[in-house]
């Protein structure tokens, strides 16, 4: 009777045996708890941060906490599907999305599957959504400008390809609007656009589209999207995909243009995340890696190398701030890793001043590297303008009693002021820009009631391209604005002055802004 309890017990010993070997723990694991878009799974032993886990009923998960005994995954899509006790493998791949051309015209989610009903993307080739940024040596220095087609940024706070430029400001205030109105002008400039929306609203998104197909502008841009109905996983992994399909591009020797819109949502979303996964919250609830967080997706934008293709990545992050503050958690660290930023102010947007620009807190550290040769000319002393213009402003408030200097700035700076303001959906061309910044400038201005200016500049753009179209020429294609040109552009804005010196009231009120 002994014998057959030894033979028993030792035939189920070769039986536990012989199954340990058919597991592989360390490529199968087991959920042990899911909720919230978090799976904490027992097993996957060699698991690697941030690759791509299957589980049994073909859902996807990123690995993004290993612990001690589990790991735990974020959830791609609805989690509904997946239960405790259910199985999944490793795929020792890193999370990719598709990449390539056929993605131009596209609206598609952080995993790159298209949601616009415009069919499947035909693409072979994909990229990790996590990759190394260039290294310095593979990096050239930026000195092309990414015209806006906004006077007031071409102008003081140029772009250039390459660069990592800031919007920041309140809720409302028109940051959305420079992104747009940048990609516009994108048109026959051969640069590729990627929109990012992190945590907007659907209705939001699908105006923003509709522009875009307005104006002829989604044809060469991209859209990824990661709505606030999608879990925070999506949000999360939303700029890193979009930044890999822009990267494809670049390292084609293209210049490519991205818009985080925005990374406040971002910097929430991970938050979300890493609190349900129970990682150890820091400033405002933020997890500690936050900054680094940003900086390895900030990186990853640069102007290459001409011996790797001279492409470049440009990126616009948008972040929004609470009452205009500045100095908080996100807004500090996203400052510190950019290359300037545009401060949009609430206060000059409410007063009209639209795009609300503030020519003193917003910069640009590439400054005039950025800016073509007549560009930097033209608009040479424009903020020491402004900012005694704004200075006397204040000043001015406190008596009525105003010396003829004073009287001067304060008109000239008005004119400034109004010269800069421009509707929304407008991008100007570059000759345009030079033209209405040289007359700004010259002073000819001065005199015009301010309601009244931009149609003057509008008569004077019709004047030159039925009279003088060779000026816009010289400036767009030979970069050229002489001598003898400025002398005909005055003259004809004298003539044109003196012609409408009694019938100012009767312009047509349809046409306000250039």
């Amino acid at each position: 009777m002994e014998n057959n309890l030894n033979s028993l017990a030792q035939l189920i010993q070769d039986e536990l045996n012989k199954y340990d070997q058919k597991i592989d723990s360390s490529s199968i694991g087991e959920v042990v708890s899911v909720g919230d878009c978090i799976a904490t799974v027992y097993g996957l032993d060699n698991a690697m941060y941030g690759e791509l886990i299957e589980f049994s009923n073909n859902s996807y998960g990123i690995v993004m906490n290993i612990n001690e005994t589990s790991v735990g995954i974020a959830l791609f899509g609805n989690n509904v599907t997946i239960k405790e006790g259910d199985m999944c493998k490793k795929t020792n791949k890193l999370v990719s999305v598709p990449v390539g051309d056929a993605l131009l015209g596209r609206v598609v989610n952080a995993l790159g599957e298209p949601i616009d009903d415009n069919g499947p993307i035909k693409t072979s080739e994909y990229r990790a959504v996590e990759s190394p940024s260039p290294d310095i040596m593979d990096r050239s220095s930026v000195n092309e400008p990414l015209e806006t087609g906004i006077k007031a940024i071409d102008s003081m706070i140029p772009i250039g390809k390459g660069q990592r430029e800031l919007i920041i400001g309140d809720r409302q205030t028109g940051k959305t609007a420079i992104a747009i109105d940048t990609i516009i002008n994108q048109k026959d400039k051969d640069t590729y656009c990627v929109y990012c929306s992190i945590g907007q609203k659907n209705s939001s998104l699908a105006q923003i589209v509709a522009k875009l197909k307005q104006y002829n502008a989604l044809k060469y841009t991209t859209i990824v999207d990661a709505s606030a109905s999608e879990p925070s996983p999506m949000q999360y992994l939303a700029p890193f995909s979009a930044t890999s399909i822009a990267e494809y591009w670049m390292h084609k020797g293209k210049n490519v243009l991205i818009i985080y819109d925005d990374l406040s949502k971002h910097a929430i979303a991970y938050r979300t995340l890493l609190l349900l996964l129970r990682r150890s919250p820091g400033r405002e609830a933020y997890p500690g890696d936050i900054f680094y967080l940003h900086s390895r997706l900030l990186e990853r934008s640069c102007k290459l190398s001409k011996e790797l293709g001279g492409g470049s990545l440009t990126a616009l992050p948008i972040v929004e701030t609470q009452s205009g503050d500045i100095s908080a958690y996100i807004p500090t660290n996203i400052i510190s890793i950019t290359d300037g930023q545009l401060f949009l102010s609430t206060n000059m947007f409410n007063s009209g001043f639209r795009p609300a620009i503030d020519s003193g807190l917003s910069v640009s550290r590439v400054g005039s590297a950025a800016q073509t040769k007549i560009m930097k000319e033209v608009s040479k002393n424009l903020r020491m303008k402004l900012a005694s213009y704004h200075e006397m402003l204040d000043f001015s408030r406190f008596g009525s009693d105003l010396d003829k200097t004073t009287v001067s700035i304060l008109k000239h700076g008005a004119v400034l002021t109004e010269v800069l303001k421009q509707k929304q959906y407008m991008p100007l061309s570059t000759s345009s820009e030079i033209i209405d910044i040289f007359i700004a400038q010259s002073g000819l201005l001065d005199d015009v009631e301010p309601h009244q200016i931009h149609k003057f500049l509008k008569l004077l753009d019709n004047t030159i391209l039925a009279n003088a179209k060779d000026i816009y020429q010289s400036i767009n294609n030979k970069k050229e604005f002489s001598d003898e040109d400025k002398k005909r552009v005055t003259k004809m804005f004298v003539q044109l002055k003196e012609s409408l010196k009694d019938s100012t009231n009767h312009l047509n009120d349809e046409e306000i802004y250039r």
